[in-house]
């Protein structure tokens, strides 16, 4: 778990733990009526239900007999091949599959380029994560909630607390209020900043949200009343935020 320090506060930040953020790479079928796209999709659907068992190299056998004269559906196949490589560690034949999928899509790709980032993460090639975040954030108009928070999470260790602040808020519009350590990473943001009121709020309801099962957000809301009542004076604090990511992506990993 990484942690960032400022002054005499140590601050552990939330890593997206949503289901609808993970195990993305199932998720797409082919609409194309041609033939060649037709064999595709009966090969990725096949390569799924092998995904869905944790049947990895037998996914990947499947994945990596679509034929690139289908267009989209080879470039989907590409990702899904590089899903399976990441939960199988084999992080690099990950990284070389999403590349595939992105210059097959033109680099309009945005779930393969969350998971590069993600992948890049990993590797502490944090400036490169960072490029690909932000990219995934432009291929999908903006739209693309788990790299608004990634990046948060990025800008967060890098202290700039301001700009993750934004970058929490935006995540937690863009999933329509469904990421509940967004809620916890912004409120560490606001009370860093000094604005304690609203951080409380923020930590009352990633608790809310998550039927006080986050802990990070418990620790945090005590924590945080303790210095609104000014009961915590001269004490070390230690507000948390969480981190655990599991598979690979975005409508993803």
């Amino acid at each position: 778990m990484r942690q960032e320090k400022s002054g005499v506060k140590n601050f552990v930040l939330a890593t997206l733990v949503l289901v609808s953020f993970a195990s993305l790479a199932v998720a797409q079928t082919d609409r194309s009526k041609s033939v060649s796209s037709v064999d595709a999709s009966d090969r990725i659907r096949r390569g799924n239900a092998h995904y869905a068992k944790a049947e990895y190299e037998a996914a990947i056998a499947e994945y990596r007999r679509v034929s690139p004269s289908a267009r989209e559906s080879y470039a989907q196949s590409l990702y899904n091949a590089g899903v399976c490589y990441y939960e199988l560690w084999r992080t690099e034949d990950a990284m070389r599959l999403y590349h595939e999928a992105i210059a097959a899509r033109q680099s309009r790709y945005p779930a393969a380029l969350y998971a590069l980032g993600v992948a890049l993460e990993d590797l502490k090639r944090l400036p490169e994560a960072r490029d690909a975040y932000r990219q995934a954030i432009a291929a999908s108009e903006g739209k693309h909630a788990a790299a608004h928070y990634r990046l948060g999470l990025l800008t967060a260790y890098a202290l700039d607390y301001e700009a993750a602040a934004d970058l929490f808020k935006k995540a937690i519009a863009l999933s329509h209020d469904r990421l509940p350590a967004s809620h916890n990473n912004l409120g560490v943001m606001l009370a860093l900043s000094g604005r304690l009121e609203e951080a409380n709020r923020e930590f009352e309801t990633a608790l809310s949200q998550t039927h006080g099962t986050l802990s990070e957000a418990a620790d945090n809301l005590r924590q945080c009343r303790s210095l609104l009542s000014q009961t915590a004076k001269g004490e070390h604090i230690a507000l948390r935020l969480s981190e655990t990511i599991a598979g690979a992506v975005t409508e993803d990993r």
